[in-house]
């Protein structure tokens, strides 16, 4: 038996294709996802399971090998082939069935994985249902005494698109040009339907489904591969650009300048416009972005609320609090109505409508100026021997400065009075992260290069 703790990780099950996760694996997981999470009609279950998959080579094998599954334990499977993470839980909202996608979201090539959700969208992560999925694995998943489920195929792309399309409509902005970067992923298969008819003039890069992605990697948070949308923007004198990840459930934006706007940014303006729609709600940010974004919450009278990094921890406190919209640094942006789901395509109608709805001839880098108040460093990765160690050695340093408070929501965060800096340890990698935040670019790259000096030397 492989080690299954390098594969199912804190939110999915991702790893190297064969190697890591291959049909077998596949199959076992199809057996322990129906048993786990109760899906099955004689659990009191919905009695079905909806699953996709993104453009990856191995995606309809391991599809295929997860479905006889979950049919072998007397439960129902609807394939809807080719989707968006988004359009799976699109599936699951709208139909009231788990869901099962197979994607490794922005990471190279040679992987894949699968992302869960129960019913409505709701998600699995090792606090939900993978512990005891990967413990099933490993005993063996008990076979089940009684006739197998049925199979179907459906297509929901249209479905899909027209939901979007009712929660933003946009149908009557004024003509922009967009750039739209889907770096052979599944925005390729996506953008051209959500798009269709409407008075957007779409520059489209790399549109081609393609899991080896020949172009550049569909990961928009390494700034390496913003590149071509940039150049693009401003080669076109297009309005704005758009970059999506390889399951196209993250979108970044580059304003007309060829600038990519920050996630804090864009999670603040979709935060006013929500509240628009629902005044006085609760907003989620995440503890890595701007302090900007619960000013601009308080400020469109709704309640920021703070919380740790990761969609898990995002959707739980949406649900608890009813929150109307969450934001994250990394390009992930969740909304109630979308049942309290990550997606790319409705942040990214929200910014063309945004934009789409103001006069001729205004550029969005002067409208996003005011969502925009201090200089952020960007997340800056380093590899340490002893995460813990050289957190520690940072707190040495800051505590007891005066005016500086530390707390410990999701690694270490040290405020100042007009600054703040926080580490946290990745959860899969040999990784310390750092944020940086300050008034301005030399105040925030002095706090930078200081943390930086204190835990490189640990």
């Amino acid at each position: 038996m492989r080690n299954l703790d390098d594969v199912i990780k804190a939110y999915d099950i991702r790893g190297i294709y064969p190697d890591q996760i291959d049909e077998d694996l596949a199959h076992a997981l199809g057996g322990a996802f129906v048993r786990v999470i109760g899906a099955a009609a004689r659990d009191g279950g919905p009695g079905a399971v909806v699953i996709g998959h993104d453009m990856r080579p191995s995606g309809p094998d391991l599809v295929a090998a997860f479905a006889n599954g979950v049919l072998e334990q007397g439960c129902d499977v609807i394939k809807i082939g080719l989707c968006s993470t988004d359009g799976i839980y699109f599936a699951s909202g709208s139909t009231g069935l788990p869901g099962a996608m197979f994607t490794a979201s922005h990471n190279p090539a040679q992987y894949n994985g699968i992302k869960l959700c129960r019913a409505g969208a709701s998600p699995v992560s090792q606090d939900t249902g993978l512990v005891e999925m990967k413990e099933m694995v490993i005993a063996g998943v008990p076979a089940f005494d009684g006739p197998g489920g049925y199979s179907r195929d459906e297509d929901m792309l249209g479905d899909y698109a027209a939901y979007l399309r009712h929660l933003v409509p946009i149908d009557d902005i004024r003509p922009l040009k967009v750039v739209v970067d889907a770096g052979n992923g599944m925005a390729g298969f996506t953008a051209p339907a959500v798009f269709a008819d409407l008075p957007l003039d779409v520059v489209p890069l790399f549109f081609e489904l393609d899991g080896n992605f020949p172009n550049h990697e569909a990961n928009p948070i390494d700034p390496a591969n913003m590149v071509d949308t940039q150049r693009a923007v401003v080669e076109h004198g297009a309005d704005l650009g758009l970059t999506f990840d390889g399951d196209a459930d993250r979108c970044f934006v580059v304003d007309e300048r060829g600038n990519v706007v920050d996630p804090s940014t864009l999670t603040a303006l979709i935060a006013s416009l929500e509240l628009a729609k629902a005044p006085g709600a609760p907003v989620i940010h995440n503890l890595i972005t701007s302090r900007a974004v619960p000013e601009i919450i308080a400020e469109h009278g709704g309640t920021p609320v703070r919380t740790r990094v990761g969609h898990s921890f995002i959707k739980a406190t949406m649900a608890q609090t009813g929150a109307v919209f969450g934001g994250e640094h990394s390009g992930h942006f969740y909304f109630r109505d979308f049942w309290r789901a990550d997606s790319g395509m409705l942040a990214a109608l929200h910014v063309l409508s945004f934009l789409g709805n103001t006069p001729q001839g205004s550029a969005l880098s002067e409208l996003l100026s005011e969502f925009s108040r201090y200089s952020l460093s960007g997340e800056i990765n380093t590899e340490v021997a002893d995460a813990q160690t050289a957190i520690a050695a940072v707190r040495d340093v800051f505590q007891g400065r005066e005016g500086v408070t530390i707390d410990t929501l999701d690694g270490m965060t040290v405020n100042g009075d007009d600054w703040w800096f926080n580490l946290r340890p990745s959860n899969t990698e040999p990784l310390l992260r750092l944020n940086v935040e300050a008034p301005d670019a030399q105040h925030m790259a002095r706090i930078r290069d200081e943390v930086l000096s204190i835990f490189r030397t640990a």
